[in-house]
């Protein structure tokens, strides 16, 4: 079942959701410049073993609406609230891939609800994807401005470049152009707001407050988000598990879909 809820009733932003299946829910948020779609290989399996498949839009992506604002954290971990709440789920799961990750946990720590089970974080761009003071691991602040600049001039080359260094395994021409297509779906201005929360947000004091237990999937060969982001995160939130993908880059729900989509359905059967 594909729908549209709203979620700002003032401004009548309505966000594009992928519902399949039956049984315990488990909500997946995509990452940078990317939509529900990505996670065709997950949506494929799941609602075949008994489990209930919904895939957002966030608000910029995807056949989402593309408002001009409300690309921080902060409302984009609202925007997952009313949707929660619109489904009325019971005992779900959410999982966060990449920019989703940090999402995730702003969800987790500000506007959970008693139904939230448990948080999955994939390849997460946190606690924080730039370099700070302590904080030596991610993008330079200066290499994310430069990225900016790349979109503002040529958006088209821009994600194909970075989506590049996305797949560790060889992928074929075609599904190349496929995946290069669904960051052209997202609207230019959300992609650009989206990487500027990215260079700015900072979770690492937030992820020590998640307060159900946490599974942590990260590729080994992460050229995108630094595998020592999960290391930190698996420190840092107390109950907290790191698996790792040894033959995976940032997109292990294709590089190793076979063991991703096996972990995920060990998780959902305890």
């Amino acid at each position: 079942m594909s729908l549209y809820i709203e979620v700002d009733h003032d401004y009548h932003i309505d966000l594009f959701v992928e519902d399949i299946g039956q049984g315990r829910p488990i909500v997946f948020l995509h990452g940078w410049p990317l939509n529900h779609k990505m996670f065709e290989y997950q949506m494929n399996e799941l609602p075949q073993k008994g489990y209930r498949f919904i895939g957002i839009d966030l608000r910029g992506f995807g056949k989402s609406d593309k408002p001009a604002f409300g690309y921080d954290y902060d409302t984009l971990a609202h925007d997952v609230k009313t949707v929660v709440e619109y489904l009325q789920l019971e005992n779900f799961y959410l999982a966060g891939f990449s920019m989703g990750g940090p999402i995730a946990i702003r969800y987790a720590t500000k506007f959970a609800n008693k139904e939230f089970a448990q948080l999955i974080l994939a390849g997460p761009a946190a606690p924080s994807f730039t370099q700070r003071e302590g904080y030596s691991h991610g993008m330079k602040k200066e290499e994310v401005d430069e990225l900016i600049g790349f979109l503002q001039k040529d958006r088209p080359a821009a994600l194909k470049d970075f989506g590049e260094g996305f797949y560790h395994s060889n992928i074929s021409e075609p599904f190349g152009e496929w995946f290069h297509s669904l960051a052209l779906e997202a609207s230019a201005h959300a992609t650009i707001a989206c990487a500027t929360s990215l260079r700015d947000e900072d979770l690492r004091d937030e992820a020590s407050q998640i307060d159900v237990p946490t599974l942590l999937l990260h590729g080994k060969h992460d050229e995108i988000c630094d595998y020592a982001f999960s290391e930190i995160l698996n420190e840092k939130i107390p109950n907290s598990t790191l698996v790792s993908f040894e033959n995976s880059g940032h997109g292990m729900v294709y590089d190793e879909r076979e063991k991703f989509n096996q972990t995920m359905l060990d998780l959902l059967k305890e």
